[in-house]
């Protein structure tokens, strides 16, 4: 990378990643009410190759703490069972031979606060992965200026560019943690 904007926009591209994954993982972790995004990274032992459960049926929320899980292929349905028990998500699902549905149960108080310890852990990791693309940028800025491919003054406005990216994706990840903790505490 030659330029300052160049280091800027790469930083600020990984931050923006760092943020989805984060959401990704939210979307995962359990509430008191039924998403989709709850067994989506659950895989499926189908014909010897583990298989996303999405691509294997269609999965919706017909009540607000019911998922039902309508396979493409009836034969596949004991095996998502099984792959369901084993993702240790805290549900059990029954199936009727041609779907799976999946009852959330509420959540009580110790297993929400569990909840919310996971989502700051989930953050805090997060959090670092950010700056540690600051730490990266900041040193690839430093060394073009101490190659002379840019000066000290752009230098300092690099570090101060990179600083603010990183800053504003670190308050975007505390406003989403904190909307998480707000939506698992609710009863």
């Amino acid at each position: 990378m030659e330029t300052v904007s160049e280091v800027l926009n790469d930083a600020t591209a990984k931050i923006a990643k760092s943020f989805d994954a984060l959401k990704a993982q939210f979307a995962g972790l359990r509430t008191g009410k039924a998403s989709p995004a709850m067994v989506d990274g659950i895989k499926v032992d189908y014909y010897g190759s583990p298989t996303p459960i999405k691509s294997l049926g269609t999965i919706s929320t017909p009540e607000p703490r019911q998922i039902k899980i309508t396979p493409f292929d009836p034969t596949v349905l004991d095996a998502m069972n099984k792959a369901i028990l084993a993702a240790n998500i805290g549900v059990t699902p029954q199936t009727d031979g041609k779907v799976l549905r999946i009852t959330v149960p509420e959540l009580n108080e110790e297993r929400r606060k569990e909840i919310v310890k996971v989502a700051k852990t989930q953050a805090e990791a997060q959090k670092v992965a950010m700056r540690n693309v600051r730490r990266d940028a900041n040193e690839t800025v430093k060394k073009l200026e101490k190659d002379k491919k840019i000066s000290e003054d752009d230098m300092k406005q690099g570090l101060d560019r990179i600083q603010k990216a990183t800053d504003d994706g670190i308050a975007k990840i505390d406003a989403e943690l904190k909307a998480k903790e707000a939506e698992v505490m609710a009863v």
